[in-house]
């Protein structure tokens, strides 16, 4: 019987020609001086390529390198960008944190020669991570400078009409969320137009994290991973994954942690078109903490399952020096662009 030919395993067979996807420099193909091996079953060809350190790693990968600096925004400088917003004080005492956010239409290189149209926040893809603590009054102008009616709703408590379902902005439009931010955890925003799932899909989203009052402990490294797909032909099937948009992003720059510190992720599952997304960590155990909302760990493990739009936060430690991997136990997901690395360093 005749194999299908699916998209997915035209991506990894590295023959994205065969789609119209012209100039894309897709790296399932082997690198230079590393041979190519092939699953008889699936027909599927994959590559063990070289990470920056020398060492094959067990996954398929690009050949060259996303223009970052084109993009406007980099998945590394993501894990660490929290966005304060404009403080002030108010009469009553209470922090305020004001933001403007412009939603805007933008091409971005998500594989090398391989473009995107998505729909942003600011610009970039998850759009900025609003931080705050709990209590503080959250303002927020939102700008719709694209060709499509958008929202933004936020997860967490506040009144019917700032939840961002029933007043779409028109194009060209505006409109002011206010709430107090609760209750503390790890949240998310999203454009809540439909249909919901492209509007999400495209790039409509971003992390949302309440401190708790007093803050959490004192971690030396805090992270932010949205976890998502990229349907790049819009057919409703991802054909990409990843963690902060960009496929393989940190298995090409594995994240620099140091030996016996704290690490503190808040991991969002923003994926669509896919009903439930995994994290799995390498040599190590965390704890987990689900939505961030309770400062008593659910479990104690080294993979945890997130469904759509769940979250939560990881805390773990690493004993040893050297490199580890991180990626989406499900399995596809890892081979198609969910993975990464973390260099431990004494």
């Amino acid at each position: 019987m005749a194999q299908t030919l699916t998209r997915r395993k035209l991506i990894q067979a590295g023959a994205l020609g065969a789609v119209g996807l012209a100039g894309a420099a897709i790296a399932c193909s082997p690198t230079q001086g590393v041979a190519p091996t092939a699953s008889p079953a699936s027909g599927v060809t994959h590559t063990q390529h070289p990470s920056p350190t020398g060492d094959a790693l067990f996954m398929p990968g690009f050949v060259g390198e996303v223009d970052h600096a084109a993009n406007g925004f980099n998945p590394t400088d993501i894990l660490t960008d929290f966005d304060y917003g404009k403080v002030s004080t108010l009469p009553n005492g209470q922090t305020l944190r004001e933001y403007r956010i412009n939603a805007v239409n933008k091409l971005i290189e998500v594989a090398p020669g391989i473009m995107f149209e998505a729909w942003t926040y600011n610009g970039r893809v998850p759009g900025p991570t609003i931080r705050c603590a709990e209590g503080d009054r959250i303002r927020i102008e939102f700008v719709n400078g694209t060709a499509h009616p958008h929202t933004m709703h936020f997860h967490g408590v506040h009144h019917a009409n700032m939840d961002g379902v029933f007043e779409p902005v028109p194009v060209g439009g505006s409109f002011v969320y206010e709430f107090d931010a609760a209750p503390f955890g790890v949240h998310q925003y999203h454009c809540h137009v439909f249909p919901l799932a492209e509007h999400i899909a495209r790039g409509l989203y971003g992390a949302f994290i309440i401190d708790p009052p007093g803050g959490w402990a004192k971690a030396e490294h805090e992270l932010v991973m949205v976890q998502n797909g990229v349907d790049i032909d819009f057919d409703g099937a991802n054909d990409f994954y990843a963690v902060n948009f960009i496929p393989f992003h940190f298995d090409k720059h594995p994240i620099v942690i140091k030996k016996d510190a704290l690490v503190r992720i808040f991991l969002i599952n923003m994926l669509e078109y896919d009903l439930v997304n995994s994290f799995h960590l390498h040599a190590n155990f965390f704890n987990y903490y689900p939505t961030g909302t309770s400062r008593t760990p659910s479990e104690y493990t080294d993979t945890i399952i997130q469904g759509q739009a769940q979250r939560g936060m990881l805390e773990f430690r690493y004993r040893y020096p050297g490199k580890y991997m991180f990626h989406a136990h499900v399995t596809e997901f890892a081979e198609l662009g969910w993975t990464g690395v973390f260099q431990v360093e004494g």
